[in-house]
């Protein structure tokens, strides 16, 4: 097996390397699974309060300069050494005022959130603190500070994840079960996932839906958050320049995923929130008017993140998947060497491209192994076409097909042939080798036994080359179909 994180691996042959491309372009793919929320409902609404005031840069806290993220500062910057007097008093506002505006939002409203809480401004709220577990709020890790974890070694960022767990669960009284850093290393996801105490992650934004991802050994639920539908771009640019924006957004957001829910799958709208942004009355007023929005539709659940991996972990469990990406040079060639008939030289040399998740799938798989055959030479690509039995042939009759022919010739009714039929197709066969050197290849898949028939007779006709083109084309959807039996 492969390692997954690592771009190059060993292909256990020697010093040979193959690459991997790690990232998934794939995900659910054209058919996401129906996530089967309660009450059937056609959308999960999820909130999340980020609560980092007394948590972020400040020299006052350690750090070398101040805060310059997300504030209503244009352009800030961080001041060496000093305190940003300015900077510090709108993070404060967000926790003096603007918190408590969006707790009697929320309460009145009957909506629980989840607190992705920096464990240092937790420790620094403990009235707010009081005030999110008296309402029943998920407290989730937002990291032991707000600051970056992107030039930290791995020895350092495991070390404050640790302090982050062990500081969080002395303050509110029990451990995280959810993980979000945001500013976040190439290391963070497996690092908190190898913590191993964590029911969910969420520092990625890859998907509408929560996705089981294999770490070191473990299964870890994913759950992606999002930098879209969030007020941090009252902040950004581009950005809302006034609170109508945000609501609008959010609104048209969620009628198309409440649409979504009713003619496709239904999905997870998730509305990332800060106590210094939204928590001003102008903004505020926006995040009411979608709240009022959802609230006036039937369907609707707005669960906690907890919520949602305990209800992921109960319907959804992860599955084994086949990764063909990640299989040695000798499994790769066992599992794949017999899609192009009796040519394995094909599967040898798709296991040398760059394969990712992608390629986990018929299509992907398909993909890399048509172009190995594509760019072989003439002669090769011949070989191919001549490992294929003649249609009804006399391998058919003495049953010597491959399994997978044998299978497929059964599927299109050829191994019921009248004597007068057999005939016929045996008579075609021979002609039409004499004149291309090669046998008549079609998916029969694709066909019943006439139209069959009738392909033989348009086709016996054209000349080789025009042939030599459509039988390569034929012996890749021959390929396709033996793919779709074992992949998705």
């Amino acid at each position: 097996m492969l390692n997954p994180y690592w771009p190059w691996a060993w292909d256990g042959e020697g010093d040979s390397k193959v690459s991997r491309y790690i990232r998934n372009m794939r995900g659910y793919g054209p058919n996401p699974p129906d996530p089967k929320w309660p009450n059937n409902a056609r959308v999960a609404v999820q909130f999340v309060l980020n609560y980092e005031e007394g948590g972020e840069n400040c020299v006052l806290h350690g750090d070398s300069a101040s805060e310059a993220f997300l504030s209503d500062i244009p352009g800030a910057s961080q001041w060496a050494g000093q305190r940003h007097w300015n900077m510090e008093s709108i993070y404060e506002y967000g926790a003096r005022a603007g918190f408590w505006r969006i707790h009697r939002l929320f309460t009145r409203a009957n909506i629980p959130l989840t607190i992705y809480g920096v464990t240092t401004a937790l420790a620094r709220s403990p009235e707010q603190l009081e005030a999110m577990k008296a309402a029943g709020w998920e407290i989730a890790s937002h990291g032991l500070k707000w600051v970056e974890h992107k030039d930290m070694s791995e020895e350092e960022e495991r070390a404050l994840i640790a302090e982050a767990v062990r500081l969080h669960t002395e303050v509110v009284g029990e451990r995280p079960r959810g993980w979000y850093t945001g500013r976040c290393s190439e290391n963070t996801v497996r690092l908190v996932a190898e913590e191993g105490g964590f029911d969910y992650i969420s520092d990625t934004y890859d998907d509408d839906l929560p996705y089981w991802l294999s770490i070191s050994g473990r299964d870890q639920l994913i759950i992606p958050y999002t930098l879209e539908a969030n007020d941090m771009r009252f902040a950004t640019a581009p950005g809302w320049t006034d609170g109508n924006d945000f609501a609008n957004y959010l609104i048209n957001a969620f009628d198309e995923l409440y649409l979504e829910g009713k003619t496709d799958t239904p999905k997870m709208m998730t509305v990332g929130l800060h106590c210094r942004l939204i928590g001003r009355p102008g903004k505020l007023a926006a995040l009411r008017r979608f709240i009022e929005h959802i609230q006036s539709h039937e369907n609707v659940w707005c669960p906690r993140r907890i919520d949602i991996a305990e209800h992921w972990k109960a319907l959804h469990p992860p599955g084994k998947t086949v990764q063909s990406s990640t299989m040695d040079r000798d499994e790769f060639v066992s599992v794949y060497g017999g899609i192009f008939e009796h040519s394995p030289w094909i599967a040898e040399r798709a296991h040398d491209l760059e394969l990712g998740p992608a390629h986990d799938c018929a299509s992907g798989m398909h993909n890399a192994m048509c172009r190995m055959f594509r760019t072989a030479n003439e002669q090769e690509r011949l070989g191919v076409l001549t490992a294929h039995p003649d249609l009804a042939g006399k391998l058919a009759q003495a049953g010597r097909l491959t399994s997978e022919s044998t299978s497929e010739q059964a599927s299109a009714g050829l191994d019921m042939l009248t004597d007068e039929e057999r005939e016929t197709f045996t008579r075609l066969n021979n002609s039409y080798v004499e004149k291309h050197g090669f046998p008549f290849i079609i998916a029969v898949r694709d066909h019943d036994k006439a139209s069959i028939m009738k392909a033989f007779h348009r086709r016996i006709d054209n000349d080789r080359e025009t042939e030599f083109t459509e039988a390569c084309r034929q012996v890749e959807r021959i390929a396709y179909y033996r793919l779709k039996d074992l992949l998705p």
